[in-house]
């Protein structure tokens, strides 16, 4: 049996690979559920929305509970890393770019 340990050394740059693609599974399995509950809030946000809003969403938790990860430590590090901020950023922008507010 493939253990936790196992899936987590195969990393791309310093951010264990099988990390971030159960990060991406994940929104994109509950997208549509989320996706129906901020409708209920007069939001419409679209499934490829949820995806580009995955990693910033992630370092954002990851803030908020306390637990500094690799790529949080990166992002919030003010001498270097800036193309992962440039990523994190960009994602972000694109994420925020198709939401609309439904008027009805």
């Amino acid at each position: 049996m493939i253990s936790l340990e196992f899936l987590r050394q195969f990393h791309f740059f310093e951010y264990a690979v099988f990390d971030l693609f159960l990060s991406f599974l994940g929104v994109y399995l509950l997208s549509p559920l989320l996706s129906k509950i901020f409708q209920k809030l007069k939001i419409n946000i679209p499934r490829k929305n949820w995806l580009f809003l995955t990693l910033p969403i992630g370092i954002f938790s990851h803030l908020f509970i306390g637990r500094i990860t690799p790529m949080t430590r990166n992002f919030l590090d003010t001498s270097g890393h800036y193309l992962l901020k440039i990523i994190i950023l960009s994602l972000l922008i694109l994420g925020t770019g198709g939401i609309k507010i439904i008027k009805k």
